[in-house]
């Protein structure tokens, strides 16, 4: 058996208390076969199982496709448990150590072995709601639209429930390079070595597949999408508003939610906190999904 495997199973489970909940966490199981180092994921779950197997949230990291961890999660999982879901962190390979493609794929293969063996921690692998922050919030996007990276791991939309990607800014990555591209020259800063256009593959045809609002059509099963973000943030604000109205055109349910109390990192960090009006949208879209009224 994987050395690595045998470490994830005896030696990193434990159990977070709070006055009012415990919640159990398997951490850094591998989801690739004598994988990568990065190929690991972490599920928390309600310490007391449950008669039926819970919808799943599966949580991208952000940092920028290049840094970031799955247990940059904050809130969330201890929200979401006491909600009555599993919770799924999961890391993944760095550029410009890899390719975006690999990338991408390693996103889909964790999302594979999550429909796989979620089961046996008491996840429904048939209720699958997909979210993520910054770079996060742009490989949940294009993991809810374009299916080819699913397919090759045997999982269909149809488990998809529901995608939330917060606060992300390449949704249409042509647009953010331009945009971006266009500041730096009206301002006289200095043009960006490893800015969305390489880090994308600097190949415009790759700028355009890698953006969620390409693939976005009717009749591909695309699950409902809830698109948070900070409004002060020009990008965000533009990207969210530009995904939101492809997926309306295509007779998604999508809604687009801006909070301007807040920045790019505390939109993240605060959801789950009471009261938080962002936290009020996250709920009232997950709760008619998994048939909370």
């Amino acid at each position: 058996m994987n050395l690595r495997l045998i470490t994830a199973l005896v030696l990193t489970l434990v159990v977070l208390r709070t006055d009012a909940f415990a919640q159990k966490l398997t951490a850094n199981m591998p989801y690739v076969e004598n994988g990568h180092e990065r190929h690991v994921l972490d599920i928390y779950t309600a310490e007391k199982p449950a008669k039926q197997n819970k919808p799943v949230m599966f949580w991208i990291h952000g940092g920028g496709w290049v840094v970031g961890d799955k247990s940059d999660v904050a809130l969330k999982p201890k929200v979401l448990t006491e909600r009555g879901f599993v919770f799924v962190s999961t890391n993944y390979r760095l550029l410009p150590d890899v390719t975006m493609d690999e990338l991408i794929a390693d996103v889909a293969k964790s999302i594979g072995w999550v429909h796989r063996n979620i089961a046996k921690y008491g996840g429904d692998p048939n209720r699958i709601f997909v979210g993520g922050h910054s770079a996060g919030a742009q490989l949940a996007a294009l993991i809810c639209t374009d299916d080819r990276y699913l397919k090759k791991e045997g999982v269909s939309f149809n488990v998809l429930k529901g995608c939330v990607p917060v606060d992300g800014d390449t949704y249409d990555i042509p647009k953010i390079i331009m945009t971006a591209e266009f500041r730096q020259t009206l301002y006289g800063g200095k043009m960006f070595t490893f800015g969305h256009r390489q880090k994308f593959g600097n190949d415009p045809e790759k700028h355009v597949d890698f953006s969620a609002v390409t693939h976005v059509a009717k009749g591909k099963n695309i699950p409902p999408f809830l698109l948070l973000y900070f409004p002060g943030n020009a990008d965000t604000r533009a990207q969210a508003q530009r995904l939101a109205s492809v997926l309306k055109d295509a007779g998604i349910q999508t809604k687009a939610y801006g909070k301007g109390d807040s920045n790019h990192s505390r939109l993240n960090n605060d959801l789950g906190k009471p009261d938080d009006p962002v936290t009020v949208e996250f709920y009232k879209f997950l709760d008619p999904l998994v048939g909370k009224k």
